[in-house]
């Protein structure tokens, strides 16, 4: 009969209980040695909020891609140049020092990332890093060839970033993630954007698919779209997550609780739809952002004092 045994580890602060063995099982498994732990050395607090009140705000870098080498046979993103300058000035208004970079090959955007990964960021509250591009599977699109958003993450963890443990690490990525369209269900409002038919402001899609998720605490990840459909660009305004985020932005960015924003922004884009597309499938059709937080605090971005 298979036995095992109990011994604690006495502190001040508490015990913990290690269960421990091994113990044989049938078919000559062993049962594999566990220890549950509990922190108890400070009092768990639901309302703890990131420290946001470090000399700088931090980092934003900006990859957009418009054009792309022909081999790769990916269209041209009308409208990205509108999200590239929309988003430039929404993060500056929260505090963050902008970069921007256009059409970069991959060798060049994975040299940037790099660069400021091995960066201190001791006297930063955060960083932010956006793709505003084509994606497919695991990887979004550089000028020359396609970059898996893991290796660009993984960068920022723990032990190759040791100024950012503990800080948040947002990604935003505008970037098809599917192969469908979402159909409206019930329409009870009347279209949001309005179109202005002169310049002809028409909506395209970008194109193949995002899926991945980071593992490690104070990642947030932002997708322009749920896995699966279509990411909506208005050639003349840009795409409608970036508008609408950066809309969210300018209005609550520095009252609401960051994720508590980009619900909102989900909600905005929810309530648009297709209305001129020169493929006529898409009429009608809707777009639902996503966001996966593994962020352990709230996030707030009070304004910073000059």
């Amino acid at each position: 009969m298979a036995s095992s045994k109990h011994r604690r580890i006495g502190s001040n602060s508490g015990q913990i209980q290690v269960d421990s063995g091994p113990a044989n099982t049938k078919g000559g498994d062993q049962n594999v040695t566990e220890t549950d732990a509990l922190e108890r050395s400070q009092p768990f607090d639901p309302a703890a909020q990131y420290k946001m009140n470090h000399r700088r705000r931090g980092v934003a870098l900006i990859f957009n891609h418009e054009q792309f080498y022909w081999h790769l046979t990916l269209p041209d993103r009308r409208g990205t140049l509108a999200d590239r300058d929309n988003l430039k000035r929404s993060l500056t208004e929260l505090g963050f020092e902008v970069r921007c970079f256009d059409d970069l090959k991959a060798e060049e955007v994975m040299r940037n990332i790099y660069e400021v990964s091995m960066d201190n960021h001791s006297d930063a509250d955060c960083f932010v890093c956006v793709f505003l591009s084509h994606g497919e599977d695991n990887h979004i699109y550089a000028y020359d060839a396609k970059i898996k958003v893991q290796t660009v993450t993984n960068m920022f963890r723990g032990d190759k970033c040791p100024s950012l443990v503990g800080k948040p690490k947002i990604f935003i990525i505008q970037a098809c993630r599917g192969d469908k369209h979402d159909d409206p269900v019930i329409v009870q409002d009347a279209v949001d954007s309005i179109v202005d038919k002169s310049n002809v402001n028409e909506t395209e899609v970008d194109a193949a698919a995002i899926y991945t998720l980071p593992a490690g605490a104070d990642f947030l990840m932002c997708y322009s779209v749920a896995e699966g459909y279509y990411s909506h660009r208005e050639t003349l305004n840009g795409t409608w997550y970036i508008q609408d985020l950066c809309e969210m932005i300018r209005k609550y960015g520095s009252s609401l609780e960051f994720t508590e924003l980009l619900t909102l922004v989900n909600r905005k884009v929810s309530h648009r739809r297709v209305d001129m597309c020169r493929d006529i499938n898409a009429i009608g059709k809707k777009q639902i952002p996503c966001f996966a937080s593994m962020l352990t605090k709230k996030l707030h971005f009070p304004q910073k004092s000059k």
